[in-house]
Order: C-alpha cells, then sequence, then structure tokens
C-alpha cells in the first residue's frame, strides 16, 4: 500500500501501503496472453491513487518501451485482488505481502508476488531522547494497539534491540510474546492516533505514517525504523501481484522494471509518501517464500 494507511490494515483485511486487464488486439475476452510477445502490448494495472505522482512517468515510460498501461483506480483495498482473480485486470499494486497472503487464504487463491516497489517503514519517535541507545532500562514504549500494526511495532522494538520476541516473532507477535527477561523496556499499546500524544508520557512511541506529521514531526525525526533488509520486514514490502499463471510473462516483467529502474517514477514514489519510501529490488524468489510462509502463519493463526 502506497502510504501507512494503505498498509497498516488489520492482518486479516491487512497495510499497508499498498494497492490490468493485459488487453492484446485479438484476445476476445479482451486480456492479453502470457506470452507478451506481442508488438501491440496494453495492460491494464488496478491500483489504489491513480493520481499518486509516480504513476503519470510510469505510463509514460511503459510507452516509450511499446506498452500501453491503462490504470485502473479503485477507492478501497477490497476490490483489486478479487478484479485480479477474475481477470479484469492482469496485474495490480497497491499491497504488501501480509495483505496479499490474507487475500489468498480467505478467498483460497494463488495471486503471486512478481516484483517489489518500495517498503514504508514504521517509526519509533521520542521527545525524550535522541537515540535508542539512551533509553533506559525499564522505561516504557508505546505500539499502536491494532493487530497488524501491534505485531509490526513490536518487530521494529525488536530490531531496535528494545525487547526480544519468542521465536522470533512473527506477523502474529503480541505482547504475550514479549521475553521480559530479556526485554529492555515495557511495552504499553494505544489506539494508533493516540500514540503521538503519549510521547510526554513514555520514552518512544510506534507513530503511523498517517499521524507522524500531526505531530509536528517528520519522518527524519524517527530513532528507529523497519530495517529492510531485516527478514522481519520482508512481509511488509509492497508488490506487484499477478495470477499464477503469469507469473513469467515477459511483458510483466518489463513493467516491474521500468517501475524500478526509472529515476522519475521512483522521484514520484518518494513524493507520494512523504519521503519515507524505500526502494527496493528484492528477489521475486525472496518474495515468493516470505508469502509461502506468511500464508501457513495465517492459516495457522486464522
Amino acid at each position: 500500500m502506497s502510504r501507512s494507511s494503505k498498509k497498516h490494515l488489520s492482518i486479516v483485511a491487512a497495510l499497508a501501503a499498498i494497492p490490468l486487464v493485459f488487453a492484446l488486439s485479438g484476445c476476445a475476452n479482451g486480456s492479453a496472453s502470457a506470452s507478451g510477445d506481442d508488438a501491440d502490448k496494453t495492460v491494464t494495472i488496478g491500483v489504489v491513487g491513480k493520481s499518486d505522482p509516480q504513476w503519470a512517468p510510469f505510463v509514460e515510460a511503459a510507452k516509450d518501451e511499446g506498452i500501453t498501461v491503462d490504470l485502473v483506480d479503485f477507492a478501497d483495498y477490497a476490490q483489486p485482488n478479487p478484479a485480479l482473480t477474475e481477470g479484469e485486470l492482469d496485474l495490480n499494486q497497491f499491497q504488501h505481502i501480509v495483505y496479499l497472503a490474507g487475500y489468498n487464504v480467505s478467498a483460497d487463491e494463488d495471486l503471486v508476488p512478481i516484483g517489489s516497489t518500495a517498503i514504508y517503514p514504521l517509526g519509533l519517535y521520542s521527545t525524550k531522547y535522541e537515540s535508542v541507545d539512551d533509553i533506559k532500562k525499564g522505561d516504557t514504549v508505546a505500539i499502536p494497539d491494532d493487530d497488524a500494526n501491534l505485531a509490526r511495532g513490536l518487530l521494529v522494538l525488536q530490531s531496535a534491540g528494545l525487547v526480544s520476541l519468542k521465536d522470533g516473532g512473527s506477523i502474529y507477535s503480541g505482547l504475550n510474546d514479549i521475553d521480559a527477561d530479556k526485554s529492555k523496556v515495557t511495552v504499553t499499546t494505544l489506539e494508533a492516533s493516540l500514540t503521538p500524544s503519549s510521547l510526554p508520557d513514555v520514552a518512544a512511541a510506534i507513530i503511523n505514517n498517517d499521524y507522524v506529521e500531526d505531530a509536528g514531526l517528520k519522518a527524519s525525526d524517527a530513532i528507529a525504523q523497519d530495517d529492510p533488509a531485516d527478514a522481519s520486514a520482508l512481509p511488509y514490502v509492497n508488490i506487484f501481484a499477478a495470477k499464477a499463471e503469469d507469473k513469467d510473462n515477459e511483458t510483466y516483467k518489463k513493467l516491474v522494471e521500468i517501475f524500478q529502474d526509472t529515476q522519475a517514477v521512483q522521484d514520484g514514489l518518494l513524493e507520494a509518501s512523504g519521503g519515507t519510501a524505500v526502494a527496493l529490488k528484492t528477489p521475486v524468489a525472496d518474495l515468493e517464500a516470505s508469502l509461502k510462509t506468511v500464508e501457513a502463519d495465517t492459516r495457522k493463526n486464522g
């Protein structure tokens, strides 16, 4: 999901951040063949936020490569995956792996990631300390109480060395998964919109991107955040998704490359996220492996 409000949905619905009828002339149903070898290619991509500044340069860059992109804008995140499943779209780009896994499990579908776009880090902020290292043992840290952000917030705290989670933590970690004897801080939960106002009373707080500016802060003020290189952050990478039978479509792969390699697209992505997006070129094999793991966790915890 291209903003935190898109990323941080509940895991079942979830989130965030993140979110194509592929028509070729001569196809009876308006959908493209999977070969992607025809000279005249039209690809319809489902997105949430068509007006976001990365999309206009993406469409133009694709056109330069002989691919016509038709963007279909959706008002909410529940629609693009069913539309892709039903063949109304060939690709969508609005979600992270956690959200896709939740859809696949609940709908018994097999949509797959074919490329990464970015991760939108979840940040830890403080008005008392300038560094995580300054936080004292026994201090209290606040995190959002909704399922997706609670687990992700705990993973951020673990990455920062503030808590230790039993079994390494997962997208389903809760307060009862904290190993208190091995943790530096005490964790309390609050409704996400209230974590900014808690800053005077706690050592630090996890604050969703949506509320950072409202709190008079900037993303650059975060003293810790998701590390895109950390395996625990991989499920929150935003992706292009396709039907399983289309995962090797060369035209689709080319569109991922265009998105990742076009500077104007990357500049627009950063602008749309308020400077928080971290662009990634995660290997597709890693995305697929993460999806399988998250799907298994979702079935287990569902």
